[in-house]
């Protein structure tokens, strides 16, 4: 596992939260500990964890057992927002409009696939050119856009035509649904492969489990229920995903605790 992903996985289902004395400010010790299990070296950790600074993602901080990492407000935003789509939280309904972008992108071609993936990550598909569709704003939109230094029109609009069609030009939907179809076949083989009796065991095959259903974020717009069809195969994998996860929490937590001592 990568070892910057496996620190914002590990912020973001476990340390983001906390409220114990250090409010999710963690000693660089502690990350080492936590990591190891997922086959992250130390040194490929601290390596990781300064990119992450130099990108705003986490801030130094002086703790009594001695040096530490903690979120940024920015990282926290991000992951707030993630761990709403990963699991499911937020429930609103569509109310028929869609988030219209035009951008006006950046001058330099790694700038604009750099904000094209930021769009997509945030639930945005391109229909042509500069626009790009969404069935919701991104909270995060603004601090997107400022980040790469690209403006975008914006308009709330409501789409006269084939719905699914728009929604085919803007995501591949069949690819999509062939993902979540082997996610549920490779996520079963792989906790079955894990010893998840112990609480390093649970805290491992729940990092892999929560690692590998992440990483929809950047595929799934999130679209809501009226416009997917009615046997969904992400449905039943998030089902099965919540099930499983659940199932592994507390053990997982037991480890976090241990570590964090």
């Amino acid at each position: 596992m990568d070892a910057r992903s496996a620190l914002f996985d590990l912020y973001g289902d476990h340390l983001r939260a906390r409220e114990d004395e250090f409010r999710g400010q963690v000693p660089v010790a502690a990350l080492v500990k936590l990591l190891a299990p997922l086959g992250v070296q130390a040194p490929a950790v601290r390596t990781a964890v300064s990119r992450m600074v130099r990108q705003g993602w986490l801030t130094a901080v002086k703790l009594p057992t001695g040096p530490g990492y903690a979120l940024t407000p920015r990282a926290v935003r991000r992951l707030d927002e993630a761990a709403e789509r990963i699991y499911r939280t937020s429930r609103q309904q569509w109310d028929g409009t869609w988030h219209l972008l035009v951008v006006a992108p950046p001058a330099g071609r790694s700038d604009r696939e750099r904000l094209h993936a930021q769009l997509q990550f945030l639930g945005y598909g391109s229909i042509g050119g500069s626009t790009w569709v969404s069935p919701r704003p991104a909270p995060e939109l603004d601090a997107t856009l400022a980040e790469a230094n690209a403006r975008a029109e914006r308009f709330t609009a409501t789409h006269d035509g084939d719905s699914q069609a728009l929604i085919a030009r803007a995501w591949d939907l069949d690819g999509l649904a062939r993902a979540y179809s082997r996610f549920l076949d490779e996520a079963a083989v792989l906790l079955s492969e894990v010893d998840s009796s112990t609480d390093v065991g649970a805290f491992t095959a729940r990092s892999e489990l929560v690692h590998d259903w992440r990483k929809f974020l950047f595929v799934d717009p999130g679209l809501p229920p009226a416009l997917l069809p009615l046997d969904w195969p992400g449905t039943k994998a998030a089902a099965w995903f919540d099930q499983e996860a659940d199932r592994l929490l507390a053990a997982a937590r037991r480890f976090v605790d241990d570590c964090l001592v």
